[in-house]
């Protein structure tokens, strides 16, 4: 009896300890603060709620900011949140005291969020440049701008600072990207580097008609760096139905009317201004008889499709081409980047041809076309560089001798034949607009 009594009185003694203990396990002890809440005598369960629910309800009082300077964005609850160990924590304290969780404020999409500031932030750099103008000022010079560069990595951790600290104002900081060039950089790529003029009788009209079209469609020509200008591929057929007029040209060694009159003038202007600018000359033709607007083997004759004026931007910077008229007077500027030599050009006359004997036709008297001689010429390029000068002979020319061509009343029956021109026939070959 008495071992059953014992027995008992050892179960007893179990159940009592066990009873006591477990509730023990449940509840927190008195006197237990996490993150500054009194959750003593609380179940763990209750005394993590407990402290999420005051968490969340100071978050909602809150506000984050972020200033780029000129764009605030405002961020809210629940936008940010918060993580934590409670659960750990609660099951693990066995005495009072105060304890931290350990919780981190995040906002949902951190990374995102600051991807689009990003986005809506920087700027790429805005490098200077030139605007070429066909007419008045050359140039309008843009200064261009810097870049910005938002520092994301900086962002994001100010951020995180601010949003588990006392929510400062967050302003974001850039590092600026600058210019890789300068305005000066771009002046000394578009400096003048040749202007030449030639002078032509403005009162005629359909030559003035024609010089200035064709001038009109090579102005505010910008050629590229290691690109070729072709005259004719620029200004195209001289033809009525392209706006040209007949006006004198050069055909089978005489002066006569043809459509397109005075556009070599033009071809002309821009070789010389061309060839002393220091660009490259792929194709040039010099007229059958010397004009009158350049000396000896400065001209360069164009015609049809088969002659042709081209050359080559032999620099590593573009090119810009003006070609302006005014009344009598037609001018051709070139801009770029100087090469640091200084050119000129020297013709020579070198022999003459006799001017051939006059030829009469028959028909009203009066002067058809003067004559003159023939020329043999030698144009040089004279270069100039550090102090050392250069000339080399870049071109010999041939212009043939013109008789003077003038007609008469007709010869008598006996006089020979009316319309012979010594028995020589004229080429009908077109030699130059």
């Amino acid at each position: 009896m008495k071992r059953a009594y014992k027995a008992l009185a050892v179960l007893a003694f179990a159940v009592g300890a066990f009873l006591i203990f477990g509730a023990w396990g449940r509840f927190l002890p008195r006197g237990v603060f996490i993150d500054g809440v009194d959750v003593g005598g609380m179940t763990r369960t209750a005394a993590v709620a407990a402290v999420r629910a005051q968490k969340t309800e100071a978050l909602k009082d809150k506000e984050l900011t972020v200033c780029t300077g000129e764009t605030t964005y405002s961020f809210t609850y629940p936008e940010f949140n918060f993580t934590d160990n409670l659960q750990e924590l609660a099951g693990g304290i066995r005495k009072k005291g105060r304890y931290s969780s350990g919780a981190r404020v995040y906002l949902n999409g951190a990374e995102r969020i600051v991807s689009n500031i990003c986005s809506q932030t920087d700027r790429q750099p805005v490098e200077p440049y030139a605007v070429f103008n066909s007419t008045g000022t050359p140039f309008t010079y843009c200064e261009g701008s810097d870049g910005v560069m938002t520092d994301r990595a900086a962002l994001l951790c100010d951020i995180d600072d601010s949003l588990n600290g006392a929510f400062e104002k967050v302003t974001v900081k850039t590092n600026t990207i600058p210019r890789k060039r300068s305005t000066d950089d771009v002046k000394r790529e578009t400096s003048l580097l040749y202007s030449f003029a030639t002078y032509f009788d403005g009162d005629n009209a359909p030559r003035s008609s024609n010089i200035a079209l064709a001038a009109s469609k090579i102005n505010g020509t910008i050629l590229g760096a290691g690109c070729t200008f072709s005259f004719n591929d620029v200004v195209g057929p001289r033809t009525a139905a392209n706006g040209f007029s007949p006006a004198k040209i050069i055909s089978g060694g005489q002066f006569v009317e043809g459509v397109g009159g005075g556009v070599c003038q033009v071809s002309t202007t821009l070789y010389n201004s061309a060839l002393l600018a220091g660009l490259e000359i792929e194709e040039y033709h010099p007229h059958s008889l010397k004009v009158g607007y350049v000396s000896p083997s400065r001209d360069a004759m164009v015609s049809g499709t088969y002659f042709d004026l081209k050359f080559k931007n032999n620099r590593k910077t573009p090119i810009y081409i003006r070609v302006n008229t005014s009344r009598g007077a037609i001018a051709c500027n070139i801009y770029g980047e100087s090469d640091g030599v200084k050119r000129s050009f020297v013709s020579r006359t070198v022999g003459t041809i006799p001017q051939p004997e006059d030829i009469v036709l028959e028909g009203e008297e009066g002067l058809v076309s003067q004559g003159r001689e023939g020329t043999l010429s030698e144009g040089y390029l004279v270069e100039e560089r550090d102090g050392c000068r250069t000339q080399r002979l870049i071109r010999r020319d041939k212009y043939a001798a013109a008789p003077t061509i003038r007609r008469a009343p007709a010869l008598l029956p006996d006089g020979g034949e009316d319309g012979q021109i010594d028995g020589q026939e004229c080429k009908n070959t077109n030699d130059g607009d």
